[in-house]
């Protein structure tokens, strides 16, 4: 089980796992030892998710969702493959919980007035700065 958040676990049956000989740390061992890690999760097929969530992660994470609607996480960060899985499985727990944790609304908030009058009085000065260095007429 991956534990996303409070209240929501992904069943390993949901999840695959895929090795392959990655780039990163390892020395020698880079060139035979596979380390690298995909963690592999439908959301559409998830059994423990509401239409509202998957639409949800969708909307998120659409751009890392393959035309076959797989979302992939991948780690090669580190020298083992099991450190790299749970570097996976962290991450992917951390995409998925922003995906479904909703954006807090902006509040609109108002310019103070002396806020305004202040770059007024600026914009007024500078603009007569820069009328003083007109063209000169008269030289005499």
């Amino acid at each position: 089980m991956v534990d996303v958040r409070d209240g929501l676990e992904i069943p390993d049956d949901e999840i695959t796992f895929n090795t392959a000989r990655g780039g990163g740390p390892g020395g020698q061992n880079v060139n035979k030892v596979e380390t690298k890690v995909t963690l592999e999760w439908m959301p559409a097929a998830s059994r423990v998710l509401s239409k509202e969530e998957k639409q949800l992660i969708f909307d998120e994470l659409g751009s890392r969702i393959t035309k076959a609607g797989v979302l992939q996480v991948t780690s090669q960060r580190h020298r083992t493959q099991q450190a790299n899985r749970r570097a996976a499985q962290a991450r992917f727990a951390d995409l998925v919980c922003d995906a479904l944790t909703p954006e807090e609304e902006r509040k609109a908030t108002k310019i103070p007035r002396r806020t305004k009058r202040r770059r007024l009085k600026n914009k007024r000065h500078r603009s007569r700065v820069k009328a003083k260095r007109g063209e000169v007429t008269d030289w005499d």
